[in-house]
């Protein structure tokens, strides 16, 4: 007999199979997911949760597609949380220390405390990003944030209202655009793709019966 744990769904108490996640153990439970149930694979971030364990302070979070239900999780998901997403145009600004300055003057508010770094569900070293990012630093930003999955937990920790997420996606940007060696390849590539080149053959993959796609895609020669 599959052992089972019991856990509260928004203080609703529920008994679900142990080895499920808690996304895959709220539909077992009846709920019916229509958002915060993205990719269910822990690339979106889609699906961002707190919990705490019955006779425990510590407030944890996670991803609901990720983490396993434990006996006595009590759970609450967070599909969205309201970050500050300024508006800019790429083409338009640099990466001087300044338009960080003049988008996001809040992080140089950042405190020190560390509970970005501690409730990432990523386990990204979210405040040491904040202070490349302080210094202009855009291509430690980038490399440090790169695993960002949007989810926005530490945003959400932040006494000073940090939107780290954003912070780091416009580091990553600036980077991409203006810092990182050109790639050849790849503006060949788009050069291709602008010409239409590949249109004919993609139309003719699509055509074909769904086993043949299959068999191409398993088959495919995979650049090392």
């Amino acid at each position: 007999m599959e052992n089972k744990v019991n856990v509260y769904f928004f203080g609703k108490k529920y008994e679900v199979p142990a080895s499920l996640t808690i996304m895959k153990a709220m539909e077992y439970a009846g709920y019916r997911l229509v958002r915060g149930c993205g990719c269910r694979n822990g690339f979106c971030g889609a699906c961002a949760t707190i919990y705490r364990i019955k006779g425990k302070q510590e407030l944890k979070t996670c991803l609901a597609c990720q983490q396993q239900v434990e006996e006595g999780m009590y759970v609450a998901t967070l599909p969205f949380f309201p970050l500050v997403k300024q508006v800019y145009d790429i083409e338009k600004i640099k990466p001087t220390e300044q338009i960080m300055m003049q988008l996001y003057p809040e992080i140089y508010s950042c405190i020190g405390c560390n509970a970005c770094t501690k409730a990432c569900t990523q386990g990204l070293n979210v405040m040491q990003y904040i202070a490349y990012a302080q210094r202009g630093e855009y291509k430690k930003c980038a490399e440090e944030s790169f695993d960002c999955v949007m989810c926005g937990v530490c945003s959400s920790r932040c006494p000073a209202g940090i939107s780290h997420p954003q912070v780091a996606e416009l580091a990553r940007r600036l980077y991409g655009k203006y810092l990182a060696p050109e790639c050849k390849h790849l503006e060949k590539r788009v050069a291709e793709i602008n010409n239409g080149d590949f249109v004919k053959l993609m139309e003719d993959i699509m055509n074909k019966p769904i086993d043949e796609m299959k068999e191409l895609y398993n088959h495919r020669d995979i650049e090392k």
